[in-house]
């Protein structure tokens, strides 16, 4: 009958598979205190930090069936099992890396001294005191050792994490540096871009027509009073009516640099929050 080793508060069953001690996906979400979908996952999303026979043995077919004919007094291996994980002191290592919390890192290092690397029987108050001494310090410095690493490893991430999002702000950067040249071309440019991230072309017209309501409501204008008048204006200085029916609202805002200021300013604000940062030089404003 297979032995049964205390792990911190749990129970877990002494499997052996290729002369190494191995776990179960059930007994390592046990250990550490979550469930068997989440180790799955986690093991799905970072298979390629994972290497078979080094990290885990994935048991199909005969090697599976001469598994379950090895632990037939355990029930922890259902007999409607088609493939079964088996996780090495690596892979448990590697999982408690990847959940990164503190309750699994207690308990790996009750797993490693209990299950996979379990000291001797004896009694250390048995040694001399400098072998004592020894192992203390070699205990020590391989706790440390293991620490260090999952420092190292957390910094890196974090320095990932980073790099990225400087990517980021630079991106964003590009949006928020717009200045006053060609304002009309590459203020529409960005608007094609929000109506691309928005679905299609088909949304231009919602989005434009979005940008002229938030710049009345902050300048305080009525643009299409404004337009009205700048065609009577015109038409009575024998302006075709041609000419005058191809007036819009940005020859409006052409009119006035502080509305040219203020819709540079709309436009910014909207590419931010559509999520647009792949702004060229040349679409600069």
């Amino acid at each position: 009958m297979n032995e049964i080793v205390k792990v911190g508060n749990h129970d877990v069953v002494e499997i052996q598979w290729k002369g190494q001690k191995v776990i179960t996906t059930a007994q390592l979400a046990e250990v550490y205190e979550t469930d068997t979908n989440n180790v799955q996952n986690n093991f799905n999303r970072n298979q390629d930090r994972f290497e078979e026979k080094k990290h885990y043995f994935l048991l199909k077919g005969e090697e599976l069936r001469e598994f379950k004919r090895e632990v037939t007094d355990s029930d922890f291996v259902k007999p409607n099992v088609n493939q079964l994980y088996l996780w090495t002191h690596r892979g448990a290592n590697r999982h408690c890396k990847i959940l990164d919390t503190e309750r699994a890192w207690e308990q790996f290092e009750n797993l490693e001294e209990a299950y996979f690397n379990p000291q001797s029987s004896f009694n250390m108050n048995d040694l001399d005191p400098d072998t004592q001494l020894m192992n203390l310090l070699v205990r020590n410095i391989s706790m440390q050792e293991l620490e260090q690493k999952r420092q190292k490893e957390e910094q890196q991430r974090q320095a990932e994490k980073l790099e990225q999002l400087d990517d980021r702000i630079d991106a964003i950067k590009e949006v928020v540096s717009l200045r006053p040249n060609a304002w009309r071309k590459n203020t529409g440019a960005l608007i094609n871009k929000m109506a691309l991230k928005a679905g299609g072309y088909e949304n231009i017209k919602l989005i434009r027509e979005e940008s002229y309501r938030i710049l009345e409501e902050r300048m305080h204008v009525a643009l299409n009073i404004r337009l009205t008048n700048k065609k009577k204006t015109l038409a009575l200085n024998n302006v075709t009516k041609s000419k005058l029916d191809k007036l819009n609202l940005l020859d409006v805002i052409a009119d006035d640099p502080k509305l040219i200021e203020g819709y540079i300013s709309v436009i910014k604000d909207m590419a931010i929050k559509h999520g647009i940062t792949d702004v060229k030089a040349g679409e600069k404003l």
